[in-house]
């Protein structure tokens, strides 16, 4: 049925790296100095940050539907798209082009999340080497971390794309050797099973869209902001290396908390954590402030997502996949939202620090959904 599980779970490790940590998350280094060469404003900054998060919402949507051919495949070929995509990125020089390019990288980055870790996760459990499941979620943090080390080594922002193009490419090819095909009767049994969400699951799914809302503006700007600040703009090459060192042990960390805990309890103290880390991002611009800030945010939104999905497997019965891409869904909506309108406020107000204290405010919400979510029985 599988190769050896540690293997397995490696290979997902890097198709979550090559599609989110890289795919997804590596316009945050770059977009600084992208914005400098080109003169993007916030708003045009943060509306293409926003394109790939609609496109990882309709990717969501369309991986929810039965789709022909086998969830290997799926994976494969986004993880294709999502190299193309950040290679196409160097290319292109206006607008129009970067909202495309970042639509459809947004569209294969869910199809890598919700196919990598459906299939990953599906052949861990069967193997009753469920714990693996955070080597293979660790994957974003170790693409957010080497690509970061890997963009802050270049100055040009057309480099920074080519070089994370060619990561991306090595660990998409990886993933082909490491991760073998499905059996066929297996993948039927799943798809024959529908998926029966439980009553809580509504609750679950608005606080994960509160989480996609609350963490985006400082996932997005982060950088920015260290750099449109003097006296800590030196460490502008080391920020977001340390949001990725933050999330490659993250979600080992919430898991255990989860198991000690409960899951979602873990999830309402990962979010109000982040919250805090959101709070620093504005408030304290020192160079202990930024390391608060990326330490919170690196070392709480993947174990936050790894929280949510596996809440949502375990909401229901049947293929939790429909679950997974709803919650992606919601997830990406609430990215979606962000970035727009903190782009907007800045722009109006040269400020991000009223986006980001309602983002903190969210996550608070964030946490006290999730709780209510823990008293909701099953329908």
């Amino acid at each position: 049925m599988t190769r050896n599980p540690v293997l397995l779970a490696f290979g997902g490790l890097l198709a979550m790296a090559a599609g989110i940590g890289m795919g997804r998350f590596v316009y945050t280094p770059i977009l600084p100095p992208m914005v400098e060469a080109l003169g993007l404003t916030k708003s045009a900054a943060g509306l293409v940050a926003s394109a790939n998060f609609l496109g990882y919402l309709l990717g969501a949507l369309l991986a929810a539907v039965r789709l022909p051919g086998s969830r290997r495949a799926w994976l494969l070929g986004a993880l294709a798209v999502n190299a193309l995509c950040l290679a196409a990125m160097a290319a292109a020089s206006t607008l129009l082009p970067f909202l495309a390019l970042r639509l459809l990288a947004g569209m294969a980055s869910a199809f890598c999340l919700i196919f990598a870790s459906a299939l990953v996760l599906d052949r861990l459990a069967a193997a009753g080497r469920g714990g693996l499941s955070a080597l293979h979620f660790a994957g974003v943090g170790v693409g957010i971390a080497v690509s970061a080390a890997t963009v802050a080594l270049l100055r040009d922002w057309q480099a920074m794309w080519l070089a994370a193009a060619a990561l991306a490419t090595v660990a998409g090819l990886a993933v082909v050797a490491i991760v073998p095909p499905e059996a066929a009767p297996a993948a039927a049994a799943t798809r024959a099973t529908r998926s029966r969400p439980s009553g809580g699951f509504l609750v679950l799914a608005v606080a994960y869209f509160l989480f996609g809302l609350g963490y985006v503006i400082t996932a997005t700007f982060l950088i920015d902001i260290v750099r449109g600040t003097p006296a800590i703009r030196h460490f502008e090459p080391y920020a977001w290396v340390l949001v990725g060192l933050g999330a490659a042990p993250s979600v080992l960390l919430w898991t255990a908390i989860g198991r000690r805990i409960g899951l979602l309890q873990a999830f309402a103290v990962a979010c109000v954590v982040e919250a805090l880390g959101v709070l620093a991002s504005v408030l304290w611009l020192t160079t202990a402030g930024v390391v608060l800030a990326a330490l919170c945010l690196g070392g709480t939104f993947m174990g936050l997502t790894a929280l949510g999905l596996v809440a949502a497997r375990e909401a229901g019965d049947g293929d939790p996949r429909g679950r997974i891409a709803l919650m992606t869904a919601a997830f990406g909506l609430g990215q979606i939202i962000g970035p727009v309108v903190a782009g907007v406020v800045y722009d109006a107000t040269g400020s991000l620090v009223g986006p980001s204290v309602a983002a903190a405010a969210g996550l608070v919400i964030a946490a006290a959904l999730a709780l209510l979510a823990v008293r909701r029985p099953a329908a």
